[in-house]
């Protein structure tokens, strides 16, 4: 890799991009809508009195690290030439937009001042949140219509763990112009974001204990290729699908062409694939790459077994969309995209 490709890697084809190291990149928060973003975060924590600024740096994905006071944020969201190719790999660019952005940046900004001031150490934050040393799960089972944790970022995220309940309620207690005692009254979250209301009051125009911390995963240290990156963000995300579609997909299509107006399963699918992609992620939360991977499946099993649309359109785009929020729902209830399993 020469000194000239390094210069203009933005121009790249994404095939060449993905040679580059992480660090090759001489990524910096400084003069890009990050900046702003952070400045953001800061303004509205001057607004609550808190003095602790968590300091901010670019990184492999979002994270606060365990017990460090500092916020990494993704190093693609520094360019927009990188926010593309993450779309293109991902289907999905999270903290994409300054309102996302913002969400997430709230969010670990309730790690930091949960660290910074050790408020996990008190009794009253052990009774409502839990236990901090408690271990993350690899996969956890949320109630969705549960009123006892506030709902803030995608995949009910409260429920995965007291540090991320804690983080969650933080967040939310935040938020500018959050009427969060209107939103929540007579949920059982409105205690937690209580005691955050008094808690953070508590500590207004304090020193933190712990200032700073280790920047774990910093983006300008990672010598991982940008392919090896992705090869295995991929597989973080991927699952072994048991083959049980077929009795499903013949009550949604059929095995004979009725008409020279209908058309074959797997094209339908093709051509209405971002639309339900959309739904099935807006309704699950889940990542779109896992639910584009399953229609993936289905549009392959459709044309192995030679199915056709009938005469409903709509009515046929509805019956696939449930099937696949379906799956969805009972992997995140159980892990697995069957019952029982």
């Amino acid at each position: 890799m020469n000194d000239k490709n390094i210069k203009d890697w933005e121009r790249l084809k994404d095939e060449e991009l993905l040679d580059f190291r992480l660090c090759d990149f001489h990524l910096t928060i400084k003069g890009t809508d990050l900046e702003v973003y952070v400045q953001q975060l800061y303004y509205e924590l001057t607004q609550k009195n808190i003095i602790f600024h968590p300091v901010c740096y670019l990184a492999d994905e979002w994270l606060c690290p365990d017990l460090e006071p500092v916020i990494g944020i993704p190093f693609y969201l520094a360019h927009s030439r990188l926010k593309k190719l993450e779309h293109k790999m991902m289907l999905d660019v999270e903290g994409g937009t300054k309102s996302s952005c913002m969400r997430l940046l709230r969010h670990e900004a309730g790690h930091t001042i949960n660290y910074a001031y050790r408020l996990y150490r008190r009794k009253r934050w052990k009774e409502l949140f839990g236990l901090f040393s408690k271990d993350y799960p690899q996969k956890y089972r949320f109630r969705p219509y549960s009123k006892s944790y506030v709902r803030h970022l995608e995949d009910w995220y409260a429920q995965y763990h007291p540090d991320e309940d804690f983080a969650e309620t933080f967040a939310v207690w935040l938020t500018p112009k959050m009427n969060w005692r209107e939103k929540y009254r007579g949920w059982k979250a409105l205690e937690k974001l209580e005691y955050v209301d008094r808690l953070m009051k508590e500590i207004s125009n304090k020193q933190p204990l712990i200032k700073t911390g280790k920047k774990l995963w910093e983006a300008s240290r990672l010598t991982l290729k940008l392919k090896t990156y992705y090869r295995r963000k991929r597989k973080l995300y991927e699952e072994e699908y048991p083959d049980f579609h077929d009795s499903n997909l013949k009550e949604i299509f059929f095995s004979v062409d009725f008409s020279p107006s209908n058309s074959k399963a797997s094209r339908f699918l093709k051509y209405h694939q971002k639309q339900i992609l959309d739904n099935v992620s807006m309704w699950t939360g889940e990542k779109k790459y896992i639910i584009n991977r399953i229609t993936k499946d289905l549009i392959k099993r459709c044309d192995e077994l030679n199915l056709y649309t009938g005469n409903n359109e709509c009515n046929t785009v509805s019956k696939i969309t449930a099937y696949i929020t379906t799956l969805i729902m009972n992997y995140l209830y159980t892990g697995g995209f069957k019952k029982g399993r």
